[in-house]
Formats: structure tokens, sequence, C-alpha cells
């Protein structure tokens, strides 16, 4: 298995889609990443030698990837919490924050459903 930036790169997949497993990589950079270090991209990652894989973690180490990317979208939640604003408030508060609608689904969001009792009606 190829470890690039801390993380086991599986060796039976091509290498667009084996750098897609590291967090911030998606298709479109990983195609990025192998032309710039002159890597085929229909090459599985168990055909790579030691000199691809040096000039691959060389391209990959120019972009905000893993650890680092995740704090800064951490950082970037707790500032809107922080301000006040709308979408910070419905972070806060764990509802969707794109104008979805909640009256039906947004399940994921807001959890497994609370079932409230209903009141108990007066005998006479």
């Amino acid at each position: 298995m190829a470890r690039i930036a801390g993380v086991d790169i599986p060796k039976q997949k091509r290498g667009v889609i084996a750098l897609t497993y590291i967090f911030g990589i998606g298709r479109s950079r990983a195609k990025e990443i192998l032309n710039a270090s002159g890597v085929s991209e229909d090459k599985k990652v168990s055909d790579w030698n030691d000199d691809e894989i040096g000039k691959i973690r060389d391209a990959v180490s120019s972009y905000t990837i893993e650890g680092e990317l995740r704090s800064e979208t951490q950082l970037n939640i707790k500032r809107l919490m922080d301000i006040g604003c709308y979408r910070g408030i419905r972070h806060r508060s764990g509802l969707p924050l794109r104008g979805q609608r909640t009256k039906n689904n947004s399940r994921t969001r807001k959890g497994k459903r609370k079932t409230v009792a209903n009141k108990k009606k007066a005998t006479k």
C-alpha cells in the first residue's frame, strides 16, 4: 500500500480513483496531480515506482488537505457561530442552513425523531 499525506492508498485501484481517498482531493484535482507528476491516469497504484510516488507526494504537498483542511473548515464554522449570522445559528441548532424545508424532511441534520405525546382530554 502506498502512503501519501498520511493516508494508505489502495493498490488495486487506478491512480485517479486512489488519490480521491485523501480528504480534499477529488477527481479533477487527482487528474491535475497526476498530470503534474507525469504519471498516467490509468496506471494502477501497484505499478507506480518509488520515483513516481515521490513526484506525486511533492505535487500533493502543494494543496491544503487532510487535517489542515478539516481544521480550517471547523474554524470557518466556528467563526460563523461566533458572529451570530443566520448560517451560524443554524449550525448551532443543528438545522439545515441552505434554505431547505424542515417540516417533512431534513432527518439527516435533525437526527432521529423525538416523539411528542398528545395532551390528554379533560374528563367531564
